[in-house]
């Protein structure tokens, strides 16, 4: 029987309790708005995929030390570093149905937080004295940083390719992901082969947990999702769904959208939802994110049959199947 995603929260819930605690220590400073900011973002919630795909390969991995929990709350605030700044460039408001820390506090002081959790993380993780983590972690800090800058560079651009489009979220939400999983694999000091493997899983299954966030978008209510229906392409973001509706939409129909993307208005949404069922665009983005976690799912045949394995494809399973 497939195991469930609560039976994998359950199953590691003392190592995800040692990771909640690793997280508020890198929020620790005498500085008041670190602390208070940190405090605000633990208590807004978030499922802690990330140190949950770190804590898995580790165990898939074989590794017996207590470095993961570690390392696990290091990628948990890289990740929340990476939120900081996406809010203040994207001026969101809302976060999971909760003000953003920075409509709150401000830009300049969220942005300083933001890099004193990037500084932080990186600085904690010389600590383990193993040149292999810091290069994992800074390559996925860099590439983030860059993916970000390439979506910017993209922003309302009506002329953007898939391509472009797969590199912008391999950037900002693989790169993360695969070396939460990598870094499992390092610490146990498996072969290159099985480390490349679980590099492999959790990249294709981060590029596929943002396809299935930004199909969602164009399927979910605000209340569920904790944002307005429609917000990626308001904020000029071209995703999935609307680049497979650009493909396979007749010419003047794809003018048409595209005039919408450069104009955004509400009048422009309820015409694009409606082009998105008559040439099923979201049932087809769908598919090929579910093609793409079945690659992703192919890569563990590296390892043997298992609970730790059982876990990783029930957290791969929810990238794609998750309701927000």
């Amino acid at each position: 029987m497939k195991m469930k995603l609560q039976e994998v929260f359950d199953l590691y819930e003392e190592q995800l309790g040692l990771v909640e605690f690793s997280i508020r220590e890198l929020f620790r400073n005498k500085i008041p708005f670190i602390p208070l900011i940190g405090n605000y973002i633990i208590s807004s919630g978030g499922k802690r995929m990330r140190p949950l795909f770190h804590l898995i390969s580790a165990d898939l991995a074989g590794y017996k030390g207590n470095a993961h929990i570690d390392i696990a709350g290091i990628i948990e605030s890289i990740h929340t570093a990476s939120l900081l700044h996406d809010d203040v460039v994207d001026m969101a408001e809302i976060r999971r149905g909760n003000p953003t820390a920075n409509s709150i506090w401000g830009n300049q002081i969220v942005v300083l937080v933001g890099d004193f959790l990037y500084s932080n993380a990186l600085k904690t993780a010389v600590m383990q004295k193993n040149q292999k983590i810091m290069e994992i972690l800074s390559g996925a800090t860099t590439r983030m940083t860059e993916g970000e800058l390439l979506q910017l560079n993209r922003t309302g651009n009506p002329d953007i390719t898939e391509h472009d489009y797969i590199e912008i979220i391999s950037a900002k939400t693989g790169a993360l992901i695969s070396a939460a999983c990598r870094l499992g694999a390092v610490l146990a000091e498996l072969p290159e082969a099985q480390e490349n493997a679980l590099a492999q899983f959790g990249m294709k299954t981060g590029i596929v947990f943002q396809m299935a966030d930004d199909i969602l978008d164009y399927m979910a209510d605000e209340n569920a999702l904790g944002k307005n229906l429609c917000k990626d392409l308001e904020e000029g973001k071209i995703t999935l769904p609307l680049l497979n509706l650009l493909t396979v939409a007749g010419e003047d129909e794809r003018s048409e959208i595209k005039q919408i993307i450069r104009d955004f208005s509400d009048k422009g949404i309820s015409r694009i939802m409606a082009l998105l069922q008559k040439y099923r665009s979201i049932e087809l983005s769908l598919q090929k994110a579910r093609s793409l976690l079945d690659e992703a799912r192919s890569e563990l045949s590296a390892f043997p049959d298992g609970q730790a394995k059982e876990a990783l494809l029930a957290l791969s399973e929810y990238s794609l199947q998750r309701e927000k």
